[in-house]
């Protein structure tokens, strides 16, 4: 339905229901309310099931939570906006649901949206002051999508400014939940730390080289990046068209499943997505089962995919410590594990994901070409504005004049394409269903104090990176929390599959998940309950 009608209709439905005096139908029941902190969809549901939560009360817990952990308490700086209408939009979902039930399978969910996604009646910034306070009046596909399922965008969340690292012009610096000292990785660096602050209950980050991995891995989370195909890019600002996609951020592999059914599958506005169409099952929700590991046959890389890991460090050690207890594990599972996995070509991952600076000006451009109202209409004209940090300035630049039309395309994608094959060879001559690894082989770095400032800040971002590999051949990834070093920060896992294999990975995801209960939220943000 339209999201417009649907308002129109939501405020008819209140104002009668207020002149019949019906509201009472949908206030709390009597007793103790449930533990609103780590909550899940399915619990959502079922406590609005039985009357002992509404819709209004659990946006109030997490507003509570923005005011005192993000905007007066620790800094965070995980909130870019919060959504001025959320609490009519909690009243008018509670008013349907005593009326007809829920909308659908997000009713009620509170969703953490990257800033790089518009929505109608919202700013979308990107990250940066050029665009600040600029409202486009159109929802993305995957927005339309969510609120058709009864979802709530209860904020917009600060990101790497164009989609790179974690800090920006229109905020400044985003923080680890677990560590404010720390990087939060990035882009989708708020989507990170509100999720796992409890500051929504899933979030939507993009993913372009590794912006949906990184935050969750660093935020003790479950991270998907979707096979590129599935999920539509409409309304979303472009980085690599080739790379970019959009999914969930999850504390749970099951909220990430039900967010992921939502939210793939073909639009017209982005051509791409029809080569999704027979690759999408009933509901992801079907491969969450226990055992999903026994006879899986995966590969373990060691290898690590950056040239800057420092593989005799004490910090290297911290994080290959957990990494080596997560493999027992899932070992004990019942996967068959080729350990180590090593195939052709993992050196150089690293330099030709970094060799593709081909898409981004003429992405962009386009993007802005057919963007309602705004500000600017070239990259070339944004860094023109002088407002940019330094940081992210100097690395658009070298993007500027650049083309697909140059040679230096072709050689690159003809080089991905080598790795792609020889990725799918390995597999096929040692019948891997996945390959696992770290999702970083470092613990994450300190916040440099020049970070805002300098355009050549040495900050270690990053360090450790294995991100790459599946946005270069174009498969899924999902990330899950495999527990904490010594220092208490997270460490995420990795799984790959081939194209397509999402409902596979979040069945790995999930038996290892149930099989560890390595989610903890982050001392810094307690419960207000």
């Amino acid at each position: 339905m339209d999201t417009r009608k649907t308002k129109i209709i939501s405020k008819f439905i209140l104002s009668i229901f207020m002149a019949w005096g019906f509201l009472s139908a949908v206030n709390l029941a009597s007793g103790q309310n449930p533990p609103l902190l780590e909550i899940t969809i399915d619990e959502v549901h079922s406590s609005l099931s039985s009357g002992r939560v509404t819709c209004r009360s659990l946006v109030e817990f997490y507003l509570e939570r923005i005011e005192a952990f993000d905007q007066q308490g620790p800094i965070l700086n995980s909130i870019q906006h919060i959504n001025e209408a959320v609490l009519d939009e909690a009243d008018a979902l509670d008013l349907f649901y005593s009326h007809s039930g829920f909308m659908g399978p997000l009713h009620c969910i509170p969703i953490l949206l990257k800033d790089q996604v518009e929505v109608g009646e919202m700013p979308t910034t990107y990250g940066s002051a050029v665009f600040a306070g600029f409202v486009s009046g159109r929802d993305a596909t995957i927005v339309s999508r969510m609120k058709e399922a009864g979802a709530i965008i209860i904020a917009k969340t600060t990101m790497g400014e164009f989609a790179s690292r974690y800090i920006g012009s229109a905020f400044g610096i985003a923080r680890n939940a677990y560590d404010p000292t720390r990087n939060p990785s990035g882009s989708s660096a708020g989507t990170g730390i509100g999720v796992a602050a409890n500051f929504g209950l899933i979030g939507i980050g993009e993913d372009t080289g590794g912006s949906i991995r990184g935050p969750a891995s660093v935020h003790n989370l479950v991270g998907l990046r979707p096979t590129v195909p599935l999920v539509s890019r409409f309304g979303m600002m472009p980085a690599n068209p080739t790379n970019d996609t959009l999914g969930p951020i999850a504390r749970t592999v099951t909220d990430a499943a039900i967010l992921l059914d939502v939210i793939a599958g073909y639009d017209s506005n982005d051509p791409v997505t029809a080569y999704s169409v027979g690759n999408i099952p009933n509901s992801y929700r079907d491969f969450l089962v226990l055992d999903s590991l026994r006879g899986a046959r995966i590969g373990v890389i060691r290898q690590s995919m950056d040239p800057s890991t420092d593989p005799e460090s004490e910090d290297f050690q911290k994080v290959r410590d957990v990494i080596d207890l997560a493999i027992e594990k899932i070992e004990s599972l019942g996967a068959i594990l080729v350990d180590p996995a090593e195939f052709p070509l993992m050196e150089i991952v690293h330099e030709t994901y970094g060799n593709n600076n081909y898409e981004t000006e003429e992405a962009i451009n386009e993007y802005l070409a057919n963007l309602p109202g705004s500000p600017v209409s070239s990259l070339g004209e944004i860094l023109l504005q002088g407002k940019v940090t330094p940081w992210r300035a100097s690395d658009l630049m070298g993007v500027i004049g650049r083309s697909t039309q140059d040679p230096g395309y072709l050689q690159f994608m003809l080089a991905r394409e080598t790795i792609r094959e020889a990725v799918l060879a390995y597999m096929a001559e040692a019948q891997l269903d996945a390959l696992i690894y770290a999702t970083f082989d470092h613990q994450t770095t300190l916040i440099a104090p020049d970070a805002l400032s300098n355009s050549d800040t040495q900050d270690a971002y990053g360090r450790g990176n294995n991100r790459r590999l599946s946005p270069l051949v174009a498969f899924p990834a999902i990330t899950v929390p495999a527990g904490f070093t010594v220092d208490g920060l997270p460490v995420g896992i990795e799984m790959l599959g081939r194209a397509f294999s999402e409902g596979m990975l979040l069945g790995f995801a999930y038996d290892y998940e149930q099989s560890t209960n390595h989610r903890k939220p982050p001392s810094s943000t307690p419960s207000l309950e």
